[in-house]
């Protein structure tokens, strides 16, 4: 049987195509450049294959190289996978987890989630950073996070996703709007009507985009919003109209509100799915189903007039 490349040659080949660059890559590891090169080549020589094309400012991946970067990371994912479950298992502690969250969701649900944790896991090590659907999605299949909270749907067959809650929508209008006197709001109140959105890596843009074909709305693509606090501001300039989650203007707009004013919509049944996913690989079942469970005791708890439960 062939030798077969360690350990050692993916995580190298791993860092090198993250930096892109034989220098940076070789200080993130604590080795010298040279040997780096070394380790790199005999990875190559054991596959048969050349992995990369060396340039002088930077590191461009081949054909192969892609194809093989894919697969080290989901080795080095199982590994660490293993490492990581084995650690939970001693004491019955939880190691360390590290979270992804989308912006229109975490600021607004994670606190209850954090406190709760702390007091039942005070071992558990927790990193939370938010990002866009789209790239929490590339970053977690990647291995950047353990866990992602998003909007669902998650398409791949190499994820778990976990349904936890489904959060309506509000149309929020500027107060001299001609709605601002309505409490209600149709299908009909939205024809013809610009709207605004987030961009396009958030799936609620996708959410936002296919409901104004249905009902004739005219979707803003000039001026897409970069949070949904943007979208509240450029909402009450009266730059269009906006849907935003409850959670959201349960936490950021008062009733009643100087700049804008909110409406039901489709009573309360338009709504987005919210959920955890993490990858198959990852060995931490367990643990996911324990975030899983303390985030629908939270909503249940703190926002049972706002969301509705899944599962």
């Amino acid at each position: 049987m062939n030798e077969l490349p360690s350990m050692k040659h993916l995580l190298y080949f791993s860092v090198l195509a993250d930096t892109g660059h034989y220098r940076k890559a070789a200080e993130r590891i604590g080795i010298s450049q040279p040997s780096l090169s070394q380790q790199i080549s005999n990875m190559e020589a054991l596959l048969g294959v050349r992995l990369v094309e060396r340039g002088r400012t930077k590191v461009t991946l081949t054909p192969a190289g892609r194809d093989v970067l894919d697969r080290t990371r989901r080795v080095l994912d199982g590994v660490t996978g293993i490492v990581d479950a084995c650690k939970g298992l001693k004491g019955g502690q939880l190691g360390t987890i590290r979270l992804g969250s989308s912006p229109t969701l975490g600021p607004y649900i994670l606190p209850h989630l954090v406190r709760r944790l702390h007091a039942q896991h005070p071992d558990l090590r927790l990193f939370i950073r938010d990002a866009a659907p789209r790239d929490l999605q590339i970053d977690l299949l990647n291995g950047t996070y353990d866990l992602i909270l998003t909007q669902l749907p998650v398409r791949s067959a190499d994820v778990v996703t976990r349904r936890l809650f489904r959060e309506p929508f509000q149309l929020a209008v500027a107060r001299d709007h001609a709605l601002a006197s309505r409490k209600k709001a149709t299908d009909e109140d939205l024809a013809g009507q610009e709207v605004l959105t987030l961009g396009s890596a958030f799936a609620l843009h996708t959410q936002i985009a296919r409901l104004c074909d249905d009902v004739g709305a005219v979707l803003r693509l000039d001026y897409e919003g970069t949070s949904l606090d943007a979208l509240r501001q450029m909402t009450a300039m009266n730059m269009g109209v906006t849907l935003l989650p409850a959670l959201y203007i349960a936490s950021e707009i008062r009733d009643p509100d100087p700049e804008v004013h909110t409406l039901t919509f489709r009573r309360n049944t338009f709504c987005r799915s919210v959920g955890f996913v993490w990858r198959k690989s990852s060995g931490r079942q367990e643990a996911f189903d324990l975030f899983a469970d303390l985030i629908r005791d939270v909503a249940s708890s703190e926002f049972r007039s706002l969301v509705y439960l899944d599962g």
